[in-house]
């Protein structure tokens, strides 16, 4: 039995576009061409589109997918490895909804007392945030990745935990400017924005074009969109939207 691209997409809830993509890259040709000149896909490619889905949902960039898919025997075996992969994901996830979650609570309580938050524990803001999130999921903008990589290598431990802290907090400031009311246009948020972008230009050059587009992947990368929804529900929308104002505004 097998399916048009039409169904293929309701049922999986990728477009067709993406389809033909896939198809025209190699990742995920169809079972046949019909004589009318539409893709079929059979279980078998089903069983691949599900595969696919799984590691991007995971973070992996589509040539790492393609060559994870190319050296696999065993299907049952593959699926064994992203199981436990997203099993491992789940509960990094809990961890730190978990974390977001007693931060909530500790600042509205601080709030509430009139008094600043009492930090006891500082690592217990970071619990379930990697920072290899980070810098792997800039594998869609190579050379930013590999300056990255690069510098990691060299850092201490001390140091790259400092580092992920300031990203960390960088995502818990903008949540508040957007939990406050401020639109993305407004100084505050832009000021923000102009250190994220500054951070970024000290690794490596990158253009308006560039960092649009590493705006866009906030909302398009599903663990990008992930962590920062994870610290506020719409945050990531919210980056996507300051960088875009950022990145389109002349400056003298």
């Amino acid at each position: 039995m097998d399916w048009p691209i039409s169904e293929v997409a309701r049922m999986s809830g990728v477009t067709a576009r993406t389809l033909r993509h896939y198809d025209e890259t190699g990742l995920l040709p169809p079972a046949r061409i019909g004589a009318n000149g539409h893709r079929y896909y059979g279980e078998r490619e089903l069983l691949q589109l599900q595969q696919i889905l799984v590691l991007r949902a995971l973070g992996v960039g589509l040539p790492e997918i393609g060559r994870i898919l190319s050296e696999q025997v065993d299907e049952v075996d593959a699926l064994r490895v992203h199981h436990r992969r997203l099993l491992e994901e789940r509960n990094r996830l809990d961890a730190l909804a978990g974390t977001v979650s007693r931060t909530i609570a500790e600042l509205e309580q601080s709030r509430k007392d009139g008094n600043p938050m009492t930090i006891n524990r500082p690592e217990n803001l970071f619990e379930g945030v990697q920072p290899s999130h980070y810098a792997g999921n800039m594998r869609d903008f190579p050379e930013l990745a590999e300056e990255i990589g690069r510098r990691a290598t060299g850092m201490t431990q001390a140091e790259a935990d400092a580092g992920h802290r300031e990203r960390t907090a960088q995502m818990i400031r903008l949540a508040e400017l957007m939990a406050a009311g401020h639109p993305v246009a407004a100084d505050p948020v832009q000021a923000e924005i102009d250190a994220q972008y500054r951070a970024l230009a000290g690794l490596a050059a990158v253009s308006a074009e560039e960092f649009r587009a590493i705006g866009r992947s906030c909302v398009d990368n599903d663990a990008w969109r992930t962590a920062y929804e994870a610290i506020a529900p719409g945050l990531a929308a919210y980056q996507r939207d300051a960088i875009e104002v950022y990145a389109t505004t002349p400056r003298g």
